[in-house]
């Protein structure tokens, strides 16, 4: 192909990409965006074999379509509330397709790149395998732990950061010594016969050793972050996933896969800024696992004396206890006089499915002539975005879905809140208690609503650990149970 040609076609593939990302910032046009990125790396890839001369390559072809099937099965299958779980795979997957193209490149191909460039294909291709290997292994665990495979909470090894640390160091010796074994040990002979298709036995150890090592960096290295943390390192993973692509663009002087990995490397710390703000933690405390239940007075506290006693009870016997209907009919009276209504939903919502519901009974107040809104939270689901697709899935207006920090001063003025599925998010305790890890994290202030309905699955604490103190307020309704079972009677009578 001309080279002119297919620099003009890169740019627009690369036009492309970003233009999808930036339509991608809002529900209305997300679907759009996210269909010009799809065509636009179908071009970067057509564009890219045939640039190579490898586009009547039938087993390539007959790999694509597999891959292409088994990609379309999974997403067709996946639900909305798994799509955190799909992410974190096609990273893993990303950063393993990167660590593949970097082992070829060590034991077979080397040699192709000509002599005098040999020294930075090295030092990139092992950047390579050592970024995607982690990558790979780093988004299993966060995999599986979103998919509760694993356990969600954190798990330490004894002098974690040291093993992390020596395995670091040990990746560092092994890296100099797969440099020293190219450009030293083999003295003049040619490079041809040094690191063609007949690599020696030293430097396939060393490319094994090198991969495992990564492999178990990225799994110790994932294994301490909470399950409440993860879509923080998702994110992280994601620009990870980027940045090994971008090496790899680099170990075979491709500019196109240099471009494209590095605006995935981009959008994902941009991702993890957004991530890490909404939740008032910084990078470092999420990745060495330090957002538990902290130390201090408020600490011990959150789960002693009537805080404990609140949690103890079963659901089934809170219900009968506070007289269901009794309840029923508070909220529905409630209802009856509120003028303005703000909903809020959370990862129990998307846990029980429930956003069917939500739309027949957003539908059912907006005919009674009240005003609706919907405050999302930036980290309610389990990736920006999740609660706000979720809903748009069920048809819900885009311009009623109100961010944080658009709709939190309009708490003070309403009548009526309804959270779904909510706790962390809502939980006052972030403004006030210091030594728990929600200290400081900005929540939605449902509290000073006039008046508060809560349906929530139980009253046991979030992944934060902290006891949702807003369950003792007592202008709270607070009803228990399944969403979609509990949102049923309020819709019968609204």
């Amino acid at each position: 192909m001309n080279l002119t040609y297919y620099d003009g076609i890169s740019l627009l593939c690369i036009l492309g990409i970003i233009l999808g990302i930036r339509l991608m910032n809002s529900p209305k046009t997300a679907k759009y965006g996210n269909l010009l990125g799809a065509i636009s790396l179908a071009c970067a890839v057509i564009v890219t074999l045939v640039k190579n001369d490898i586009i009547d390559n039938t087993l390539l072809w007959i790999a694509i379509a597999i891959g292409g099937i088994a990609g379309y099965y999974l997403a067709a299958r996946v639900t909305m509330l798994k799509m955190p779980q799909m992410v974190a795979l096609l990273n893993g997957l990303g950063g393993g397709a990167s660590a593949l193209v970097a082992v070829v490149i060590l034991l077979g191909n080397l040699g192709t790149f000509g002599l005098s460039f040999a020294w930075f294909t090295v030092i990139t291709s092992v950047l390579a395998l050592i970024v995607g290997s982690i990558t790979f292994s780093g988004s299993m665990i966060a995999t599986a732990k979103l998919e509760q495979r694993i356990s969600q909470r954190p798990v330490y090894l004894k002098r974690h950061s040291f093993i992390l640390g020596l395995i670091s160091i040990t990746l560092l010796v092994l890296f100099a010594v797969i440099l020293h074994t190219y450009f030293v040990s083999f003295g003049n002979r040619s490079l041809g016969d040094t690191l063609g298709n007949n690599p020696d036995v030293l430097t396939l150890i060393l490319v094994i050793l090198i991969a495992a090592f990564s492999l178990l960096w990225g799994i110790i290295f994932t294994m301490r972050v909470g399950g409440a943390d993860m879509p923080i390192t998702i994110s992280l993973l994601n620009s990870m996933s980027g940045l090994a692509g971008a090496i790899t663009g680099f170990a075979i002087y491709d500019p196109l896969l240099i471009a494209v990995g590095g605006i995935v490397g981009a959008a994902g710390l941009i991702l993890t800024r957004v991530m890490c703000k909404g939740m008032n933690r910084s990078l470092l405390q999420v990745l060495t696992g330090k957002t538990v239940l902290g130390s201090g007075t408020e600490a011990k506290t959150a789960m002693s004396g009537e805080n404990k006693e609140l949690f103890a009870e079963s659901s089934e016997k809170q219900i009968e206890e506070d007289d269901y209907n009794k309840k029923i009919k508070k909220i529905t009276a409630i209802i009856a006089e509120a003028e303005n209504i703000i909903i809020v939903p959370g990862y129990g919502m998307a846990l029980a499915q429930a956003q069917y519901q939500v739309k027949v009974l957003y539908d059912k107040l907006m005919e009674r002539g009240k005003d609706v809104k919907f405050a999302i939270h930036p980290v309610a689901g389990r990736m920006p975005g999740h609660m706000n697709v979720l809903l748009a899935e069920v048809d819900i207006p885009y311009e009623i879905l109100y961010e944080l920090d658009v709709i939190n001063d309009d708490f003070d003025n309403t009548d009526l809140v309804i959270v779904i599925g909510a706790s962390d998010v809502i939980n006052p305790a972030a403004n006030t208690a210091q030594s728990t890890p929600i200290y400081g994290m900005p929540i939605l202030n449902v509290d000073r609503a006039k008046h508060i309905v809560v349906l929530n699955k139980d009253t046991k604490p979030g992944y934060s650990g902290v006891p949702n103190t807003i369950y003792k307020m007592d202008k709270v309704i607070l009803i228990l149970g399944d969403a979609k079972e509990t949102i049923a009677p309020i819709i019968s009578y609204v």
